[in-house]
């Protein structure tokens, strides 16, 4: 009878879902707001590079359970439903939102057939709907972290569900359904923690339901065995082994659960759970009056609010005080249901205790009682709880509107309760559509709770409204005082500001408020982890100063002495240590971040920065490719694990390298440095056309890029194409005036192929203004001088370039045959020789050649991580920059110079020859 009533007709599932639909349609138009930030945007666990037992190593957040910044929410079955979204829709918020609305309207249905083995089939309709439309569960349903409550329900109720069968005819025991219960016990948990205690649930149906016993019935059998006038009936010794298969299951779920958190407890502050942290007897009065909290929660959910943390709730400190009332109310109205429903036998009796059941027993993991949890009050824990809460509304409203004189007012009520209730759930929706409006909403709610505060500020901070930003966080500080998370953001703020003073002094606020340290004194399970960051948030604002390095590398030491697992100080140590040219010591802290955590690409990339300090080129390039074996689009490593390989001078390595390069675009479309290195791969492999198209590309996106310009008119003038190169050079020198190799080679093709002295004139003249000790453009002017027939200030201005460089022998010998020349004049020539000669020799095709200028490099990218863990971008100058030539010289750069020095001399043979026939 009970299996046949528990069916549930297509159209009252319509009605649910049509419901369901009516009063979250808006979720879908949500984002990723508060907790779903850490769950869905920061958690690797999603994406599918990410190993799948990742899933089952990392607690809900995506943090190791080992570590001790682990909440130890482990949840494993709901991340991997997250990562079927990511799969799908990677960060769309709108898919991850119709999957809760889809398991909302899965939970709704599933729940009409357990109230109906307690309920008429309309009054399981009443809990149904008031279910679906309560807006308790706005948090659970459009929270996308609430998935865990959803999921977690689904299988609750399905254990349950599946429970109810193992009864057979005769009383016997059918112990496949059992069976299938344990496992969906076990999956429940996995979802959420708080599945597990469907076990109890169950454990109450069996005696009092399935077997029918009364409290007193139980309790007379007890002493009649205790007497020794009676055995334990048969019926009751199949309920004891049931019970005991049950209770062993629970208990070994409950190990294994043990066995993941490692035995460890989740390590929260005073600030998110006062009580936890107070004296007696405030810590008792508190809890206690929590649950009328939440059960005024359940009965008037005008007022909700995201986060009832810190001084949402004030403590209950006195026995005087008058909320003790409500805490004694409570306990007098629960205990008068559990007296009727365990005393009297009866249909109203089971269903008043089946709906007691549903509402304390899930509860309890959420209640403080055993374990200290991480908030005072949270909306979503009752969604489950809220179950029994319909049930027990249902069945008051069936039995008023039994009544013939209250039928239509009970009617009319139920009426206003569901119109008015969807209604709140519909604009309570709209609250999570942005952190700041869930937020703001909150504050309209409580005032007291500087997290409130912090958060709005967040949010604006988010949008780079610094200003206002600063102000919630100034407010969050006056709220709480003692809150060092909060004077933190107001230094962040006023840093984001360049008000590096304030900042300062907000730090060292924070930093007062953290316990002081004594040796020997560890303080892991007294210091929240995010707490820590305030050493390293102000280390990394003094380090700016190069006078206050070593007050910095302090701050991470001090630290590190703290919590020596703290992570982030050795990785900030280490950026450190290689500012301060202290790379061996830099390499012991990455390599003890790597002892913490051997996953973790930069790293590694960080270490093959280490290592490029140290000139150990091959040690860095395996470190880098160990970087992107654990992350391959990790942008930095591809491009500077590339740049090493270009400039490794190995040929077998370019193809790899420009694979990288191409990886990089991919991932950067729109940085114009990799596509300039992908020309300058192309000029090494003598591909011409391919080097001009990317530093097309590379200038098409960065127009005033300095060296893209060179190197293409550098390009051009080695294929040819010199009257290309010309305007090319023209935009560099408009970005760039001082550029003393664009003017070399600007005049250059100027004199030898637009024949236009006067314009190459006017470029080493320039470059001498710029450098007055620059020996190529001296000599190059020299050149100018002789091609205007000036020979007498050719003579004087290549004595003066002698001095400047006097091993260069092809400038004594360029000062000989001036002289020679000279000296071959009659002395009417030498007379009419002009002071300041400006007739060019038309007859020659050549004169005196520049000197071939080498291609300009470009710059490499390296990270350091950030005070939250992430990776920015610095600049560091390689060997082989144009802009500062290194006094130690690579084989490859030896090379070079000895080509140009062969093609130098070449040129200069060619010049001796001209002037000889003349």
């Amino acid at each position: 009878l009970l299996e046949k009533m528990a069916d549930v007709r297509l159209k009252e599932a319509a009605l649910i879902v049509g419901v369901v639909a009516a009063c979250y349609w808006n979720s879908l138009f949500c984002g990723f707001v508060f907790d779903d930030v850490s769950a869905i945007l920061d958690n690797k666990d999603l994406h599918p590079s990410t190993p799948l037992k990742n899933l089952f190593q990392n607690d809900f957040w995506g943090t190791p359970m080992s570590e001790e910044r682990s909440h130890k929410s482990y949840r494993p079955l709901t991340v991997l439903t997250f990562r079927l979204n990511y799969l799908f829709s990677e960060l769309n918020a709108v898919s991850y939102h119709f999957l809760n609305l889809v398991f909302h309207v899965v939970v709704c249905v599933v729940f009409l057939k357990v109230c109906k083995l307690f309920l008429d089939n309309r009054s399981s309709v009443v809990a149904s709907l008031l279910f679906a439309v309560h807006p308790i569960h706005t948090e659970a349903v459009t929270g996308v972290v609430g998935r865990a409550e959803l999921l977690s329900s689904i299988f609750f109720l399905a254990a349950f569900l599946s429970y109810t069968k193992s009864k057979g005819p005769d009383n016997t025991i059918v112990w496949t359904p059992i069976a299938v219960t344990v496992f969906l016990v076990a999956v429940a948990t996995l979802c959420k923690e708080q599945g597990i205690t469907v076990v109890g649930i169950c454990c109450v149906y069996e005696v009092f339901i399935a077997q029918g016993y009364t409290l007193p019935v139980l309790l007379d059998t007890a002493v009649q065995i205790l007497r020794g006038k009676g055995s334990i009936p048969f019926s009751m010794l199949q309920t004891l082994l049931k019970l005991i298969v049950l209770m062993f299951s629970t208990l070994l779920l409950v190990v294994v659960r043990v066995q993941v958190i490692q035995s460890q407890l989740p390590v929260f502050t005073r600030f998110d759970n006062p009580a936890a942290v107070s004296p007696s007897p405030a810590r008792q009065l508190t809890f206690n009056y929590l649950l009328p909290v939440n059960a005024w929660l359940l009965l008037n959910p005008s007022e909700l609010c995201c986060d009832w943390t810190m001084g949402t709730i004030p403590l209950v400190e006195s026995l005087l005080d008058v909320r003790n009332v409500a805490t004694l109310t409570f306990f007098c109205f629960l205990g008068s249901l559990i007296v009727f429903s365990l005393r009297y036998p009866g249909d109203s009796s089971k269903t008043v205790l089946m709906a007691l059941c549903l509402i304390v027993l899930p509860f309890i993991p959420a209640s403080n009682l055993f374990f200290p949890v991480g908030f005072v009050v949270a909306e979503r824990v009752l969604y489950v709880p809220s179950m029994g809460f319909c049930i027990l509304v249902a069945h008051g409203w069936k039995k008023l509107s039994n009544i013939s004189v209250l039928r239509k007012i009970s009617w009319a009520c139920l009426a206003a309760v569901l119109f008015t209730h969807a209604l709140k759930t519909l604009h309570r929706n709209w609250d999570w559509e942005s952190e700041y409006t869930l937020f703001m909403s909150a504050l309209k709610v409580n005032k007291n709770n500087a997290k409130l505060w912090n958060n709005v500020g967040h949010a604006l901070e988010n949008e780079k409204n610094f200003e206002r930003a600063l102000q919630f966080f100034i407010q969050a500080t006056q709220v709480q005082p003692d809150d060092i998370g909060a004077h933190m953001n107001v230094g962040r703020t006023y840093k984001n500001l360049n008000k590096t003073k304030e900042a300062e002094e907000s730090y060292m606020i924070a930093k007062s408020l953290m316990p002081q340290i004594i040796p020997g004194k560890k303080y892991a399970a007294r210091v929240a982890p995010n707490h820590l960051n305030v050493y390293i948030n102000l280390a990394n604002l003094i380090r700016a100063n190069e006078s206050r390095l070593e007050e910095a590398d302090q701050l991470y030491r001090q630290a590190i002495s703290m919590r020596p697992d703290f992570k982030q100080a050795y990785i900030s140590r280490g950026e450190l240590l290689l500012k301060m040219n202290k790379p061996l010591k830099a390499k012991e802290a990455y390599l003890r971040a790597l002892e913490l955590d051997r996953t973790n690409a930069d790293l590694w990339y960080n270490l093959a920065i280490v290592y490029i300090e140290l000139k150990d080129p091959a040690e860095a390039l395996k470190n880098f490719n160990r970087a992107l074996e654990l992350n391959p689009t990790h942008k930095l490593a591809l491009f500077n694990s590339a740049l090493l390989m270009q400039e490794s001078g190995d040929a077998r390595l370019r193809p790899e390298a420009k694979q990288r390069l191409l990886h990089y675009v991919k991932e950067e479309p729109q940085d114009a440095n990799g596509y300039f290195n992908l020309g300058m791969l192309a000029m090494d492999d003598k591909k011409d056309t391919e080097a001009e198209a990317w530093m097309k590309k590379a200038i098409k996106l960065q127009p005033n890029f300095r060296s893209a310009l060179f190197n293409l008119a550098l390009l051009y003038s080695q294929t040819g194409k010199e009257l290309m190169a010309l305007p090319v050079l023209e935009d560099l020198l408009r970005y760039y005036p001082d550029h003393t190799k664009g003017l070399i080679l600007k005049g250059d093709i100027l004199m030898n192929q637009k024949k236009d002295i006067v314009g190459a004139k006017k470029c080493f003249e320039k470059i001498l203004e710029l450098d007055p000790n620059n020996v190529q453009g001296k000599h190059n002017l020299c050149v100018v001088y002789f091609e205007e027939r000036d020979l007498i200030k050719a003579e004087k201005c290549l004595v003066e370039t002698l001095a400047l460089a006097p091993h260069e022998e092809y400038i004594q010998r360029h000062l000989n045959i001036v002289r020679s020349k000279i000296a071959s004049l009659s002395p009417t020539e030498q007379s009419s020789l002009p002071a300041d000669g400006t007739a060019a020799a038309e007859e020659k095709k050549n004169s005196f050649q520049n000197l071939k200028v080498k291609k300009e490099q470009k710059t490499t990218q390296t990270a350091a991580d950030n005070n939250k863990g992430h990776s920015e971008n610095k600049k560091r100058t390689e060997k082989n920059n144009m802009d500062k030539e290194s006094p130690k010289k690579s084989a490859k750069e030896i090379k070079d110079i000895e080509k140009k020095r062969v093609a130098a001399l070449k040129r200069l043979e060619e010049i001796e020859r001209i002037l000889n026939g003349e």
